[in-house]
């Protein structure tokens, strides 16, 4: 949510801020604006809406002189979208400015006693407190570094905070609490930003900022303090991918590009472990012994990566014979759960989501081991976890997940397959069979990617419906609540998932003639029954999608649409049978006319609660 860019340098500031919050638009925003130093003074330009009235309110940035200045991309939570309430916020003076993401709990308690101490508000944000609030111990201390930190002591919440003072012309001061914050040098140039994203054009070198870290940006360098103000020494971190992969690359949206990628992430996250005939897991942190200690597992995650994590229930369950839960990470970590040294594995693409983090944080209280499946390296919950799998999916814009979420799955499955490998919960013939299966799944999904026009033209011909339900039993369920999100996320459709035989539980009782019905039939013992839950909707009136195996049985009519997947082991069918739903989804948001990339009331990366 937002996104922040910072940058000291000799060029002219305002363009490198522009383009910085254009590579941060995925993250979701209502508002934007910058702030300049510039010869004394600070020039605050703001817009509600997209950056392109920023843009043109600047002649892109030109028309704003300076080379040291922040900028930021707003997604409201206190006060509505407006210029009012869109940062850069500063001072009465105007001599200090601030951009801010996060949430600061106590800002109304901040607030009472800044208006006592004088101080008048002009927005409804927690951002101007936190501006005013380190303008007042600025001027009580005259120090900038000091002023932050007193101001860190001081709130509650969660934030990345970047300030310019007018009296530091060329230094861009900052520090992050559970929100991300990375800091890049190069050729005499500073910058900063939330997301690789924006600095990645500029520079590959990169500092992740740790929390409570404060951080003095000057041109071609930065220094860092704890709040003490004592300088730290930090590592230097490599991006290995480069700005093309965070470019369309001749797709019309990044969705569509992310799609036609997954066949490569999952063959490079796959490699990741899988070398020379066998799992290793050495680069995840995780010993044979390691392995062998864990008696259960608790999966974390939110939205998407909750959805990979009921995939990895089913088969890890199967594979290895131990419990497995799988928890929501905003309900785990309000609860006070009943634990038995479970191994706690958190999924997130971004390694920032806000409830994941603190998940992980309640599990380490608690006692237990915790593994992070994230796709960004030097992240909060990568650095804060006991150990890491790295899923290599590279740079995803859109903020539907796809890539990522594929990614994901497929290191559940390397996981799983090698706790049973440990446990001997399987032959070493079933061993090799799957790991084959594994590496096959990239070609099989090469193959769907061929299958995309079928989907659009059944997509054409569904894109006025209302109401659509997805249905599957077992890991098609899994499948079906996945396809079910990415549907109301970029389409506006309302849809709903179900476990197939709770409709006729109360759920039937919705369905109407000309409603739509997938679905997920990938397992064959299971099939047979979830077919039976789908005539008793078309009874009813309902128009029946499906997608299925090559290998299951299908009923010659009664099915208004079926798409085939190609066979695998039922156990990975989760891999092959989500594509054709995200195709569908994506074709039916184009349809509608909607910002596939940027739907709205989304952000990519979750980072309050």
């Amino acid at each position: 949510m937002c996104g922040i860019v910072g940058y000291i340098g000799k060029e002219q500031a305002a363009p490198i801020l522009l383009d910085g919050l254009k590579k941060l638009e995925y993250r979701g925003y209502d508002s934007a604006g910058i702030a300049l130093l510039n010869a004394g003074d600070i020039d605050i330009v703001k817009a509600k809406g997209r950056l392109k009235v920023l843009y043109e309110m600047t002649d892109g940035g030109k028309a704003v002189k300076g080379t040291c200045g922040i900028g930021h991309t707003r997604w409201a939570t206190h006060g509505e979208p407006s210029e009012n309430n869109a940062h850069p916020h500063c001072n009465d003076e105007k001599t200090i400015a601030a951009v801010h993401n996060g949430i600061i709990e106590n800002y109304a308690e901040l607030k009472e006693k800044l208006i006592k101490r004088g101080y008048k508000f002009y927005s409804q944000t927690d951002t101007e407190v936190a501006t005013k609030l380190v303008d007042y111990y600025y001027k009580k201390y005259g120090d900038p570094l000091r002023a932050i930190s007193e101001f860190a002591l001081r709130v509650r919440g969660s934030y990345a905070l970047a300030v310019i003072y007018k009296d530091f012309p060329e230094t861009v001061f900052a520090i992050r609490k559970d929100s991300p914050m990375i800091i890049g040098v190069a050729g005499g140039a500073a910058y900063l930003a939330s997301d690789v994203p924006a600095i990645l054009k500029y520079t590959k070198s990169v500092y992740y900022v740790d929390n409570l870290q404060i951080a003095r940006l000057e041109r071609g360098g930065v220094t860092f303090f704890n709040l003490d103000r004592e300088e730290v020494e930090k590592e230097i971190v490599k991006i290995t991918w480069d700005a093309e992969a965070a470019e369309k690359g001749g797709f019309e949206h990044f969705m569509l590009k992310e799609i036609h990628e997954q066949p490569k992430v999952v063959k490079d996250t796959v490699n990741y472990i899988y070398q020379n005939g066998n799992l290793g897991f050495s680069e995840v942190g995780l010993s044979d012994k390691d392995f062998k200690k864990i008696n259960g597992l608790i999966i974390v995650g939110c939205g998407s990566a909750y959805h990979v994590g009921l995939v990895m229930q089913y088969v890890t369950e199967d594979l290895a014979r131990v419990p497995v839960r799988v928890e929501l990470a905003s309900e785990f970590r309000y609860r006070n759960p009943v634990v038995n040294g479970e191994l706690v594995i958190a999924i997130s693409q971004s390694g920032e989501t806000a409830d994941t983090l603190a998940a992980v944080r309640a599990a380490k209280e608690a006692g237990l081991k915790t593994l992070a499946i994230v796709n960004v390296v030097g992240s909060s919950i990568a650095r804060e976890a006991d150990y890491v799998f790295y899923t290599k999916a590279g740079p995803e814009i859109s903020v539907a997940t796809t890539k990522a979420y594929s990614a994901q799955l497929v290191a559940g499955y390397t996981f799983a397959l090698k706790l049973a490998k440990i446990r001997k919960t399987i032959e070493d013939n079933e061993y090799s069979k799957l790991l084959k299966e594994l590496s096959a799944l990239p070609e099989k999904l090469e193959l769907l990617l061929s299958q995309k026009e079928q989907i659009q033209k059944f997509a054409a011909k569904t894109m006025d419906k209302k109401d659509v339900f997805f249905i599957g039993r077992g890991v098609d369920y899994a499948v079906s609540v996945e396809g079910s999100l990415k549907l109301k996320e970029i389409s506006y459709i309302h849809s709903e998932a179900y476990a197939a035989g709770e409709l006729k539980h109360g759920t039937i009782s919705l369905i109407e003639n000309g409603t739509l019905v997938f679905g997920v039939l990938t397992q064959k013992k299971l099939a047979e029954k979830t077919l039976s839950n789908l005539v008793e909707t078309a009874s009813r009136g309902a128009l029946i999608a499906a997608v299925a195996s090559e290998g299951i049985t299908l009923p010659e009519k009664g099915l208004d649409f079926v798409l085939r997947i190609p066979e695998t082991d039922e156990r990975f069918a989760a891999s092959l049978a989500v594509i054709p739903l995200q195709f569908f989804a994506y074709y039916l948001s184009v349809l509608r006319g909607n910002d596939v990339d940027k739907p709205r009331n989304l952000a990519k990366s979750v980072t309050v609660e």
